[in-house]
C-alpha cells in the first residue's frame, strides 16, 4: 500500500498546530517556520526525512483488527519558496497490508489540519475530508465509494465556508470595505452582486485549469482590491457609477484566488460540477455572515447615527486600507 500525501513539510517541522491555526505570522513559533520556508527544498527534504517517525506517529492506517506500520518512501521538495505562500512537498509513505485485506481506514493526526483522502485506480473511488484526529469511513479496496452529487455538494460547502471564516482575513477585509460604503440595501446588494459574478466565473475557469495566475501576482492585486474600496469608502459620498464596475475586475482576481486554494484541496473525479457549486455555496455563506455579523455588531446599533460614518465607517475603512496596503508591500517586495 502506497499513501502519497501533498502537504507544507514546514509546518509540521516548525511544530504548527494546522487544526486552529489561520495565519503561520500568528503562531508562536512563526520565526522557526519562516526560517525553514528560506532554507532550500533539499534540506528541508533531509530534516523531514530525520523526523519522519514524529510525523509517521500521528497518521494510523487500520485494516480490521490491525495496525499496518507506516515507512517514508520518499519525499520531494521545491527548492524555493514564495512568501507568503506554503511550499508544497510531494511525501510518499508505504506499509504492508494483512493477507486478505479488503478495506481499510485512515487516521489523521491532531493538529495536522485538513486534508481530502482520494483513492486512486479504480472506478468510483472514496473521496473524503478529515480534519486533524479524525479517521476516515472505510475505503474498500474494489472501489463503489465515490461521493454521490448531494453528497459532494454538501460536503464542500463547509470547505467553501472556512476558506472565509476563519482563514481569508483578505476576502473578510474586502467584504467588510463594501459594507462600509453605505448601509442601504441598494448599493451594498450592488457591489456583492457583481463581487458574486466575478469570483463565480474565474474560480470556475481556474478550479477546470483554463485559467491560471501565479500567487506572486494574485495575491498583491488583491491586497490592492482591499486598498481601493478602503480609500473610496473615505473619499466618496456613496455608490459611484464605476464602484461595481472596479468591484466586478477585483472579484475576477479573487475568485483565482479561491481557485487557488480548490485546486490544493483537489475536486473528486466524477462530482467536479456539485463540488464546485457547494465550495461557492460555502464561499457566498461565508460573505454573507461577514456583513450579517457587522450588521448586528454594528449598523444595527449606530447605522443611523448622524455621526456613524466619520466616527465609524471612515475609521474603519482607512483601517482596511492601511492593512491593505501593507499586505502589497509585503506580498510584492518581501
Amino acid at each position: 500500500m502506497v499513501l502519497e500525501l501533498k502537504l507544507n513539510a514546514e509546518s509540521f517541522l516548525a511544530g504548527l498546530d494546522l487544526d486552529d491555526l489561520q495565519d503561520s505570522d500568528d503562531a508562536a513559533n512563526a520565526q522557526s517556520y519562516d526560517a525553514l520556508q528560506a532554507r532550500s527544498g533539499a534540506e528541508i527534504a533531509d530534516l523531514f526525512r530525520a523526523q519522519a517517525d514524529a510525523f509517521l506517529s500521528g497518521i494510523t492506517i487500520t485494516a480490521g483488527a490491525s495496525t499496518v506500520a507506516l515507512s517514508l518512501n520518499d519525499i520531494q521538495t521545491p527548492d524555493e519558496s514564495i512568501p507568503e505562500v506554503a511550499r508544497l512537498s510531494f511525501v510518499s509513505l508505504a506499509g504492508a497490508l494483512p493477507a486478505g485485506t479488503t478495506e481499510l481506514k485512515v487516521g489523521w493526526g491532531q493538529g495536522y489540519g485538513q486534508i481530502v483522502v482520494r483513492q486512486q485506480g479504480v472506478e468510483e473511488p472514496f473521496t473524503g475530508f478529515l480534519n486533524g484526529g479524525e479517521t476516515s469511513a472505510a475505503i474498500v479496496f474494489s472501489g463503489g465509494s465515490a461521493l454521490g452529487f448531494g453528497e459532494a455538494l454538501v460536503g464542500y460547502i463547509p470547505v467553501g465556508f472556512d476558506h472565509i471564516l476563519p482563514k481569508g482575513l483578505d476576502h473578510i477585509l474586502f467584504v467588510l470595505g463594501l459594507f462600509f460604503l453605505s448601509l442601504r440595501m441598494g448599493p451594498l446588494l450592488w457591489q456583492v452582486s457583481a463581487f458574486t459574478l466575478a469570483h463565480t466565473v474565474t474560480l470556475a475557469l481556474g478550479a477546470l485549469g483554463w485559467v491560471s495566475v501565479p500567487g506572486s501576482i494574485v495575491e498583491p492585486i488583491i491586497a490592492a482590491s482591499i486598498v481601493y474600496v478602503g480609500v473610496e469608502n473615505v473619499l466618496s459620498k456613496g455608490l459611484s457609477p464605476w464602484r461595481p464596475v472596479v468591484v466586478f475586475l477585483f472579484g475576477l482576481l479573487h475568485g483565482l484566488g479561491f481557485a487557488s486554494v480548490l485546486g490544493e484541496f483537489g475536486l473528486p473525479d466524477g462530482q467536479f460540477i456539485p463540488a464546485l457549486i457547494g465550495f461557492n455555496i460555502g464561499v457566498e455563506l461565508g460573505q454573507l455572515t461577514v456583513i450579517a455579523i457587522a450588521f448586528l455588531v454594528v449598523g444595527l446599533w449606530f447605522g443611523q447615527k448622524p455621526w456613524y460614518r466619520k466616527v465609524i465607517a471612515n475609521p474603519a475603512s482607512i483601517a482596511i486600507a492601511l492593512i491593505g496596503a501593507y499586505w502589497v508591500i509585503e506580498r510584492t517586495l518581501l
